[in-house]
């Protein structure tokens, strides 16, 4: 079953694909979602790891839904942002929220832990900024595993928090509690004029605030919808994704269950109204900032030209 992306339901420019079960908002009147496409068929095909093949099928069969602003399911499609940017047409840059740099140079190359590295594929791809990585990947040996010589011209800036005991290089740009504000406002404004997309995925904010197939990062809510007003203040938002609620894991090919398993942390029990209930209270915090007043513009402006319209008629 397909929604058209452009009926009355939600947000004009947002979907929601829906490749899992990491969504259900049967019982959730007091938040609109965007109008839905059922992806959940193809949807083990692209989790966690995939094939360039398994991801092009997904772009002939599901492009034309693509809408500035996704709602998708758990991280592990985190990789499929590189496939939504494909909608931007002038130079623009990536803005992360993620508890992983995503970075790995290693294949499978299409992968939530390597999607930057398809992003900068991209020549309309200025850079790819990820904030927010508290995960082992940004410390030794493991680094060394990561994109290193982007991150060195310039084309790819990973601000991992800073803990304590370790040394970062000065191609990290390394953050704490107390400074990550003043560090994330420096960098707004040395954006320019360069439009941003916006990507969040939830495993960036604290345990508390959601629950993700994935470890959790040091944001809190608050920390996430100040940076994105922040941006869209001083920069010019044209496009965002979000995933990272967690979901039960199905795959399409016995390698994606047996990498899948080795490479996930343990997870914690949550009942699934708990679950629920915390990334619904994530999404209802994060979502109305990250689409922002751009379509309630664009919706005021649809809504004045139909009243002139009727009054001409």
């Amino acid at each position: 079953m397909v929604e058209n992306p452009d009926s009355s339901r939600g947000a004009a420019g947002t979907v929601w694909l829906a490749f899992d079960e990491a969504w259900d908002f049967g019982e959730s009147p007091s938040f609109e979602p965007p109008a839905w496409v059922d992806a959940r068929e193809i949807g083990p095909s692209l989790r966690f790891i995939a094939s360039k093949r398994a991801i092009e099928r997904f772009y002939g069969e599901f492009g034309e839904y693509l809408r500035p602003f996704i709602l998708s399911g758990s991280g592990d499609f985190h990789h499929l942002t590189a496939i939504f940017v494909r909608q931007v047409k002038e130079p623009f840059v990536i803005l992360s929220f993620d508890n992983h740099p995503d970075w790995d140079v290693r294949p499978p190359f299409w992968s939530c832990g390597a999607w930057v590295n398809r992003a900068l594929e991209n020549p309309l791809v200025q850079q790819v900024a990820v904030w927010g990585c508290g995960s082992f990947e940004c410390r030794l040996p493991w680094r060394l595993l990561g994109n290193r010589s982007a991150c060195r011209s310039g084309r790819l800036r990973v601000a991992p928090w800073r803990s304590e005991g370790y040394d970062y290089p000065s191609w990290l740009h390394a953050m704490s509690r107390l400074d990550w504000r003043a560090a994330f406002a420096q960098y707004v404004e040395s954006l320019g004029t360069f439009p941003v997309y916006v990507t969040v995925d939830l495993d960036s904010l604290r345990e508390s605030d959601a629950i993700t197939n994935w470890e959790n990062g040091r944001f809190s809510l608050s920390d996430i919808v100040w940076a994105i007003s922040l941006l869209r203040q001083k920069s010019q938002i044209i496009g965002g994704d979000l995933c990272g609620a967690f979901s039960a894991a199905r795959y399409a090919s016995w390698f994606q269950a047996l990498a899948g398993r080795f490479d996930h942390p343990r997870q914690r029990f949550v009942s699934d109204s708990e679950r629920r209930a915390v990334n619904l209270h994530a999404l209802k915090a994060i979502w109305p900032s990250l689409i922002g007043e751009r379509l309630s513009d664009e919706n005021s402006r649809n809504q004045e030209v139909k009243n002139s319209r009727i009054k001409d008629a």
